[in-house]
């Protein structure tokens, strides 16, 4: 009985110990860590909408175009200056790091001046010019650094134009006039939220000239109301600076 013990014992121990060698001599199994979370770059694709303010400055050149002053300059170089505020919209399209996309914007202007003329005229006569309002329509090209979003635009352009010639110092003559043009712009935009960027802007439009024909003011017993005055040439450029911010959709 004795043997039959000792026996199983010595087979138990045998078999014990190779299983034991056999694990020390195999790899631990390998440790799987998880991949790493992605981070997902900012896109300037999409739509957007915002709002926009700023200084505007413009600058006007008056000819006159009768027979009695033809060519008369009744001020060069004129400059009104004022703010300006507004809407904006638009989409972008990224490509790699560019960025194409279209824009509009409309933007209310409060700028205004009277000049004295260049030449000496009787009766006082002086001039009066106010910017009301600006719009324009623009393609836009720029490249991003991820959040930030460098670019130029350019495009067709509109504004809208209160004159007046004045005698001592009241409107004896006026016309609203509302021209169209082009502009050309350069700006920079960051990202701040995901759905959220705020920009600085400056754009140049470019009106050139037109002819208008002032129509007596009703204060102006002497020309009767509506009676057509001399036609006056105006050249109009403006220069805008603005900052403003846009809400993004996905």
């Amino acid at each position: 009985m004795k043997k039959i013990l000792v026996a199983g014992l010595a087979v138990s121990a045998l078999f014990g110990g190779s299983a034991g060698a056999a694990d020390l001599g195999r790899p631990p199994p390998p440790v799987y860590a998880p991949p790493p979370p992605v981070v997902a770059l900012f896109t300037w694709t999409g739509c957007y909408v915002g709002g926009n303010g700023g200084g505007v400055w413009a600058t006007r050149t008056w000819t006159d175009q009768t027979l009695f002053l033809a060519g008369a300059d009744l001020g060069s170089n004129n400059s009104e200056s004022g703010g300006i505020g507004g809407l904006q919209g638009g989409c972008n399209y990224q490509v790699g790091g560019w960025v194409f996309g279209l824009q509009g914007d409309y933007d209310w202007a409060s700028a205004k001046q009277t000049n004295a003329p260049a030449i000496l005229l009787p009766f006082g006569i002086s001039t009066y010019s106010k910017l009301k309002s600006l719009g324009s329509v623009t393609g836009r090209a720029g490249y991003s650094w991820d959040r930030f979003l460098g670019y130029v635009k350019a495009g067709g352009a509109w504004e809208k134009s209160d004159y007046s010639l004045l005698v001592a110092g009241l409107a004896a003559a006026t016309v609203t006039e509302s021209r169209s043009g082009w502009t050309i712009g350069v700006g920079g935009e960051y990202a701040f939220l995901n759905w959220l960027t705020g920009f600085v802007e400056y754009d140049y439009y470019g009106f050139g000239n037109n002819s208008d024909a002032f129509v007596c003011a009703p204060t102006v017993v002497a020309c009767g109301t509506g009676v057509v005055a001399p036609a006056v040439n105006i050249k109009t450029n403006v220069n805008v600076l603005k900052v403003g911010v846009n809400f993004k959709f996905p």
